[in-house]
């Protein structure tokens, strides 16, 4: 059986408070929210809201340094090596995620709510039944 930690909306709530904090203290605004369809549309529309952003561009081949990039968690890294050579200036990316995998390596530019507790599968609200399907 894979181990699992459940996380509630309550939670969501309290991280993306977190991370708007700390997107607001950096030296530099952004006027969209970049995100994969899977995964960190949810906390995007969040984040917008907290941020005043209006528009977020979603699933897109070519990526500015200008958006914010947000996903739900950053676990083997596999989803910002696949964005990152889709950014016009990977080293002005800004990657967020409302959980950090414990005992990864980071990218620098990365921003975490959260360290995961241990290795287990993070659940969101948003994929419990996708959870339940693919470990039954």
């Amino acid at each position: 059986m894979t181990l699992k930690q459940d996380v509630d909306w309550n939670e969501i709530e309290s991280l993306i408070k977190i991370l708007s904090k700390i997107i607001l203290k950096l030296p530099r605004t952004f006027l969209t929210i970049t995100t994969l369809s899977r995964g960190g549309l949810v906390p995007s529309r969040l984040l917008a809201d907290h941020l005043g952003i209006e528009k977020i561009l979603v699933d897109k081949n070519k990526i500015s340094s200008n958006s914010l990039f947000v996903d739900d968690i950053f676990d083997t890294g596999d989803t910002f090596n696949k964005i990152i050579s889709r950014v016009d200036n990977p080293s002005k990316l800004i990657f967020v995620t409302l959980f950090a995998r414990r005992g990864k390596q980071y990218p620098k530019q990365l921003i975490y709510a959260k360290k995961t507790d241990n290795s287990a599968y993070v659940v969101f609200p948003w994929d419990r039944l996708e959870f339940k399907r693919s470990h039954n």
